[in-house]
């Protein structure tokens, strides 16, 4: 949908919608998806009507279907009216949600790399950020079974008692026991509390979200991002912090075709003067014990020691200096603290801090379609942002979802000006453009996370059996190359 495509400035808010809609799901989109005949439900108007079911500032999600669904009747006005039941809306939106996923993701993507091609890549790579978190849930019976945690409580030995409940010291003194501090029942209850992972690659050039995967609170991060590697385009830079290490993930990675820059802690165990590759002050090694037996190749990597002003960072990549410098990787693995910043909107400005589905699959569906709604949001707002000549990384989505949602909530109503509609607002969701004398910070906050600093990782001069070990590999791949 170009700028030239809008008949006038001042149109009632549902038409404006209808040209969002036309520009997010394009009719194409739809076009292989066949329905039964006297279906209440086609492809396109069911994807718009979770689009909006997900986008909207209501509390009750029944209310938010209510609401969109007269807005998809508003603007589809020449079709037949969408189903009217929440129930049957949410059943058939179960059947379609992944078609019309896969139908939609990679639509928004191209859109992004078209509209935003200042913002594509950094570096000469199309850098992506990597990272978890956690998305509350209501305590049913449905989402505890699908989401709480399967780790058992590991319990301690009982202590040994004497008389009247006192606690008994190797001295043979005895000493008043402490009184629990919080009951088994209630200790139980907190580890089931139902929370779903969510592990998000983010493009970083564009703060947009790519691609994403869910699973139990105690999913792992590792094991969904290497699930995610076959989505990456080509010439894609994964950065992430401490967790995302080891042997296994960083091969899959190369393994893909892909890159990446990545901090290091204690967690690592790195290898100096191996010399399998061409040594220089920065090479070190990634090569367990299992992968040595198993007579994988060890990982040549180049170790970055950055400092941020209070301790020293230290990241690897598989990359060379005329392939990425120092200080464009210190760029890149600074940039990523953005994700930080996107699941902060998503769970504080978006609401989405807690879902409000109840059961399993409903759940998944809200996730889902509130990362899309937010994702074609920014995007919209990147979009008239960059076509008024500003930057798009100035976007405040916070102002941007609340010009979105007083359009949704004012659908029939008519601004009274061309700076009441949509896209002036839009134009005019920027970011603050003071400086900030004071800290953010709040001194007293009573829950405060005081994470432990991540210490350097742990690098040792190779001994002569992995010298030899690299050499007698070496020379094996060597002759297999000259063979084939």
């Amino acid at each position: 949908m170009s700028h030239q495509d809008r008949i006038s400035d001042i149109v009632i808010n549902h038409q404006t919608i209808k040209q969002v809609v036309d520009w997010l799901f394009e009719p194409r989109l739809f076009a292989g998806m066949k329905v039964r005949a006297g279906a209440t439900w086609k492809p396109r108007m069911l994807a718009v009507a979770a689009f909006l079911w997900a986008t909207l500032d209501l509390a009750n999600l029944k209310d938010r279907f209510e609401l969109g669904r007269k807005i998809v009747n508003k603007i589809f006005r020449w079709q037949p009216a969408v189903g009217a039941t929440y129930q049957g809306f949410m059943k058939v939106l179960r059947k379609w949600h992944m078609e019309l996923k896969l139908a939609i993701t990679p639509h928004v993507q191209t859109q992004m790399k078209e509209i935003l091609p200042g913002q594509w890549r950094i570096a000469g790579y199309v850098v992506f950020a990597g990272d978890g978190s956690r998305v509350e849930l209501a305590r049913t019976d449905s989402l505890e079974s699908a989401f709480s945690p399967k780790r058992s409580r590991k319990r301690s030995g009982k202590r040994q008692t004497g008389r009247k409940g006192r606690d008994v010291k190797r001295s043979g003194k005895c000493r008043p026991a402490k009184k629990k501090k919080q009951s088994d029942t209630s200790m139980e209850k907190k580890a089931n509390s139902p929370q779903m992972w969510l592990t998000l690659l983010w493009h970083v050039g564009t703060g947009l979200p790519w691609t994403w995967r869910t699973g139990p609170s105690d999913s792992s991060e590792r094991g969904h991002l290497e699930e995610m590697l076959g989505e990456l385009p080509e010439n894609s830079l994964i950065t992430a912090d401490a967790g995302f290490v080891g042997y296994d993930f960083w091969q899959a990675i190369l393994t893909a075709g892909h890159n990446f820059v990545i901090r290091v802690g204690a967690n690592v165990r790195l290898l100096k003067e191996l010399g399998y590759a061409r040594q220089y002050d920065h090479t070190v090694y990634l090569w367990p014990e299992g992968a040595a037996k198993k007579k994988q190749s060890p990982l040549v990597l180049r170790l970055i020691v950055v400092h941020d002003g209070k301790h020293p960072i230290y990241l690897v990549t598989n990359l060379n200096k005329t392939q990425l410098s120092d200080s464009q990787a210190a760029t890149i693995y600074g940039a990523r603290w953005g994700i930080e910043l996107f699941f902060r909107t998503f769970k504080q400005t978006f609401g989405c801090r807690k879902l409000r589905s109840r059961s399993e699959e409903n759940a998944e569906l809200e996730l889902d379609w509130s990362l899309l709604g937010l994702w074609c949001i920014c995007l919209l707002g990147q979009r008239e942002l960059n076509a008024s000549g500003q930057a798009p990384d100035r976007l405040s989505p916070a102002a941007a979802i609340k010009a979105f949602q007083s359009m949704l909530r004012d659908y029939r109503v008519r601004p009274e000006s061309a700076e009441d509609n949509l896209w002036s607002k839009l134009r005019l969701a920027l970011l603050d453009d003071y400086e900030r004398r004071s800290s953010k910070t709040s001194r007293n906050y009573p829950r405060k996370k005081k994470r432990d600093r991540i210490r350097p990782p742990k690098i040792t001069r190779a001994t002569r059996e992995q010298i030899n070990a690299a050499a007698e590999l070496k020379q094996q791949e060597t002759e297999l190359q000259l063979s084939a």
